[in-house]
C-alpha cells in the first residue's frame, strides 16, 4: 500500500516534469511523457534502487535539446507560405528532431551497457561531487535561459556551439521590448502560485500524509482556463498543440546518426549514471541494503537503449521525484510501476486534455523546480573555507559549462579534474619524521615540537605514493631534506679515492727508490745526512697532527657574491668549551670559494646544537617511510635502486618500512631485489627499523644519547 501511494504521488509530478522537460529538449510534450513511461518500466525489471524515480530530468533534457538544435535548426526546415514569407515547417522539424533525440539515447544506452558489462562502473567515481554540482548548477542556467522564450514570448534567434549561452541571453534581452504581455502574464501568475504552493507544501509536510500536487493543479488550472478563455485565439497565448492519444510504435533508431552524436552520447551516458548512482547510494545507505554500481549502469543503458527504440529521450534519477517517492512511503519499485501506470492512462485517454496548456506554464514549472539547483551557489563559500582546490574545480566547471556549452564543458571540467589529481601527487608533501618520547609514534618535525630527531638516523616519507610523475621529485626532496648532496659526495669520495690511490702509487715509488738506494754500496756522508733530515721532518709533523687531531667543522660565511666555507679545527667532544671555533687563527682556518672541490667536504658533517656547546655525527642509516605508497611503478623502483646504490657509496645504509604487500610484489616483479639490496631492508614499521639502525651501527659506531630534564626543566640532549 505505500508503494502505491508513492507511486501516485510520483505518477501526478511525471506528467507536468514530462511534457515541462520536453520543452527543454526542443521535442513536443507528448514525447516527455512517453520518456517517463517506458525507461521505468525497463528500470523495474534491471535496477537495484528501491527508492529512485526514473524518468525526466533538467539537465539531461536541455543536453539533449542542445543536440537537437544543433543537428535539426529551424533554419533547415524554412518552407513559402505562398504569401512570400516563409515560416518553419514545425511537423518535419519535430520529426527530425524525435529522431536525432531518439539515436543520442540509444547510443547513450549501449555505451552504458558496455561499461556495466566490462565492470566500469567506477567511471562515475572521477566526476566527484563538486563536479557534478557545478555542471548541474550551470546546466540549470542553460534550462533557464532556454525558457525565456516561452516566458516572455519572443522567438530569439537560435545559436549552437561555444558561448551561445551569452549569445541567447543578449538575443534575448534585445527582445525584451517586444515581449507579449499576456503570456508573461500567465507566467508571472504560474511562478507565484507554484512557489507560494510549494512553501506550504514545506509548512506543512509534518502533517500531509502526501505533498500537495502542486504541478499538477497548476497545469489543470491553466488548462482550464486557457480552453474557456480561448487565451490562444484571443491573446495568441502559444498552447501545446495537439497531443496524440495512444501508444506510438517502435521503431529503429537512424544509425546514421552515431557518428555525429557520439560525443554527446557519452556525455549524457556518464552524467545520468553520476546522477542516478549518487542518488541511489544515498537511498541505500540510509535504508540500510546495497546498490550494485555496474547493474546499475546496464539498468540504465536498457532503459535509454529499449526507451529510445520507442521514441524516449535520455533519462536518470530525478532528484525531486526520487525525494516524493521515498518520503511518502515507497519501499521498492512497486512504486516505480503505479507511476508508469498514472502516465499510461495519461496518455492513452486524457493527453487530449491538455492541448490548450500554454507552453508558458510548462516553462514556469521548469522554472521553479530549478530552484534547488540555484542554492548549490551556497557551495562556493563553503568550499572557500573548507578545501580551495575543490573551490578551483567548481568553478573552472561551471565557467567552462557556461561558456563552452554542455558537451564541450563536461569534457574541459573533466580534463581538469584529472590536472587536479596529478598535481597533487607531483607535488606532495615531503617531510623527515622524529620520535615522540616514550612512544613508538613517528611524526613530522616540523609540524609536531615534541618530535625528536634520532642521532644518525633520517627517517624521510612522502604524502603521496611515488610513480614516475613525481619520482625525481622524491630523490631531490630526500637530498634536499637529508643535508645529503649525493651526486656531489659520490664525486667528491671519488676523487679522495683517486688521490688516495695516487698516495699509494707514490708510495711505492718511493719505496723502490729507497730499495735500490739501500742496495747501493756507497752513500755520500751529506746524502745519508739529508735523508735523515727529511725522515725526522716527516716524523715530527705526523706526530704534530696526531696531537691536534680534532673534529672539523664547517663554518659558512656569508659574502656580497658567494657563501663561503671555513673549515676549523675543533675539540674533542668531551670537551665543553669550543672557544677555538669562534676565533680560529690563521693556522687553523683554511678559506675556500664555494666553486672549490673541497667544499663537497661539508656534506660529511651533520652539525647539531646541544646544551654543552656543538656536537657532531654523521648520518649512519636512512629509513623510507613507504606507508603511504599503495603502488610502486618501474620509474620509481630505478629510482629507489639509485637511491640504494648511491648511498651505499656513501657509507649509508637505506631501509624501506612500511610496505604494503602489493608493493613488496611490484618490487619483486620489478626485479629490485638483489644480493646487496635484499629483503633484510624491509621493515614492518619505522620504529622497527629504528631499533635495527641502533643495534646494528648506532651503538657500535656512535656515541649514546638521551634526553634528560635539567633543574629548569627543559629537556636536554
Amino acid at each position: 500500500m505505500s508503494d502505491l501511494i508513492a507511486g501516485l504521488s510520483v505518477g501526478i509530478m511525471h506528467l507536468p516534469q514530462g511534457m515541462a522537460y520536453a520543452l527543454l529538449a526542443s521535442l513536443p510534450p507528448v514525447f516527455g511523457l512517453y520518456t517517463s513511461l517506458y525507461p521505468a518500466l525497463v528500470y523495474f525489471f534491471f535496477g537495484t534502487s528501491r527508492h529512485i524515480s526514473i524518468g525526466t530530468f533538467a539537465v539531461l533534457s536541455i543536453m539533449v535539446g542542445s543536440v537537437t538544435e544543433r543537428l535539426a535548426p529551424d533554419i533547415h526546415f524554412l518552407q513559402s507560405n505562398g504569401t512570400n514569407m516563409t515560416e518553419v515547417d514545425i511537423p518535419a522539424r519535430d520529426e527530425c528532431r524525435v529522431q536525432v533525440a531518439a539515436a543520442t539515447t540509444v547510443l547513450a544506452g549501449l555505451i552504458q551497457v558496455v561499461l556495466g558489462l566490462v565492470k566500469f562502473g567506477f567511471v562515475g567515481t572521477y566526476l566527484s561531487e563538486p563536479l557534478v554540482r557545478a555542471y548541474t548548477t550551470a546546466a540549470a542556467a542553460h534550462a533557464v535561459v532556454a525558457q525565456l522564450k516561452y516566458i516572455f514570448g519572443v522567438s530569439p534567434a537560435r545559436f549552437n556551439g561555444p558561448l551561445s549561452l551569452v549569445y541567447t541571453l543578449k538575443e534575448v534581452c534585445l527582445l525584451l521590448p517586444q515581449t507579449h504581455l499576456p503570456t508573461l502574464a500567465v507566467s508571472v501568475a504560474s511562478v507565484v502560485f507554484l512557489i507560494a504552493a510549494k512553501e506550504l507544501n514545506s509548512f506543512l509536510s509534518p502533517k500531509l500524509p502526501v505533498p500537495i500536487p502542486a504541478e499538477l493543479i497548476t497545469i489543470m488550472a491553466a488548462t482550464l482556463i486557457s480552453n474557456y478563455g480561448h487565451l490562444n485565439t484571443n491573446y495568441t497565448v502559444s498552447v501545446v498543440g495537439d497531443i496524440p492519444s495512444g501508444l506510438s510504435s517502435p521503431r529503429v533508431p537512424d544509425v546514421s546518426l552515431f557518428g555525429e552524436v557520439l560525443g554527446d552520447a557519452f556525455a549524457l551516458a556518464l552524467v545520468a549514471y553520476a546522477i542516478s548512482i549518487s542518488l541511489g547510494k544515498t537511498f541505500a545507505l540510509k535504508h540500510g541494503y546495497k546498490v550494485d554500481s555496474n547493474q546499475e549502469l546496464v539498468a540504465l543503458g536498457l532503459s535509454n537503449t529499449l526507451g529510445g527504440f520507442f521514441q524516449c529521450y535520455a533519462v536518470c534519477a530525478s532528484m525531486s521525484r526520487s525525494l516524493i517517492q521515498e518520503s511518502t512511503g515507497g519501499k521498492t519499485q512497486m512504486a516505480g510501476i503505479a507511476s508508469a501506470v498514472i502516465v499510461l492512462v495519461t496518455i492513452l485517454k486524457l493527453g487530449p486534455l491538455f492541448q490548450e496548456l500554454p507552453k508558458a506554464v510548462l516553462a514556469s514549472i521548469v522554472f521553479v523546480n530549478l530552484k534547488g539547483m540555484f542554492k548549490q551557489y551556497a557551495d562556493v563559500v563553503t568550499l572557500w573555507r573548507s578545501n580551495k582546490t575543490d573551490l578551483v574545480l567548481w568553478l573552472v566547471t561551471w565557467v567552462s559549462t557556461m561558456l563552452f556549452n554542455l558537451d564541450l564543458g563536461l569534457a574541459a571540467s573533466l580534463v581538469f579534474a584529472l590536472l587536479t589529481v596529478i598535481f597533487r601527487t607531483q607535488l606532495p608533501t615531503y617531510s623527515l619524521l622524529g620520535n615522540v618520547e616514550g612512544s613508538e609514534l613517528y611524526v613530522d618535525m616540523e609540524t609536531h615540537r615534541e618530535a625528536r630527531e634520532i642521532p644518525g638516523i633520517t627517517i624521510f616519507r612522502s604524502s603521496a605514493t611515488v610513480y614516475f610523475a613525481n619520482a625525481e621529485l622524491y630523490l631531490e626532496a630526500l637530498k634536499e631534506k637529508s643535508g645529503l648532496d649525493i651526486s656531489k659526495m659520490i664525486l667528491y669520495k671519488r676523487r679522495q679515492d683517486a688521490k688516495e690511490k695516487r698516495r699509494q702509487k707514490r708510495a711505492e715509488r718511493r719505496a723502490k727508490r729507497e730499495r735500490r738506494a739501500q742496495q747501493s754500496a756507497v752513500f755520500s756522508v751529506e746524502e745519508e745526512a739529508k735523508s735523515w733530515r727529511n725522515a725526522s721532518k716527516e716524523k715530527d709533523e705526523q706526530n704534530q697532527a696526531e696531537r691536534e687531531n680534532g673534529t672539523v667543522f664547517v663554518k659558512p660565511t656569508t659574502t656580497e657574491s658567494q657563501p663561503r666555507w671555513e673549515y676549523l679545527k675543533g675539540c674533542h667532544p668531551d670537551s665543553t668549551s669550543l672557544g677555538g671555533m669562534s676565533e680560529p687563527t690563521d693556522g687553523d682556518a683554511t678559506t675556500l670559494g664555494s666553486s672549490s672541490e673541497d667544499t663537497l667536504s661539508r656534506d660529511l658533517e651533520r652539525i647539531s646544537l646541544g646544551s654543552l656547546g656543538k656536537w657532531t655525527w654523521d648520518i649512519h642509516s636512512i629509513i623510507l617511510d613507504l606507508s603511504t605508497a599503495n603502488f610502486i611503478d618501474t620509474v620509481a623502483i630505478k629510482t629507489m635502486k639509485n637511491i640504494f646504490q648511491d648511498f651505499s657509496e656513501i657509507d649509508v645504509d637505506v631501509y624501506m618500512a612500511g610496505c604494503q604487500a602489493s608493493v613488496v610484489q611490484q618490487l619483486e616483479l620489478g626485479r629490485f631485489f638483489s644480493e646487496k639490496i635484499t629483503k633484510r631492508h624491509l621493515f614492518p614499521s619505522v620504529h622497527d627499523a629504528v631499533l635495527f639502525c641502533l643495534n646494528h651501527r648506532g651503538a657500535s659506531s656512535f656515541p649514546r644519547y638521551e634526553f634528560f630534564t635539567d633543574g629548569d626543566g627543559s629537556t636536554k640532549l
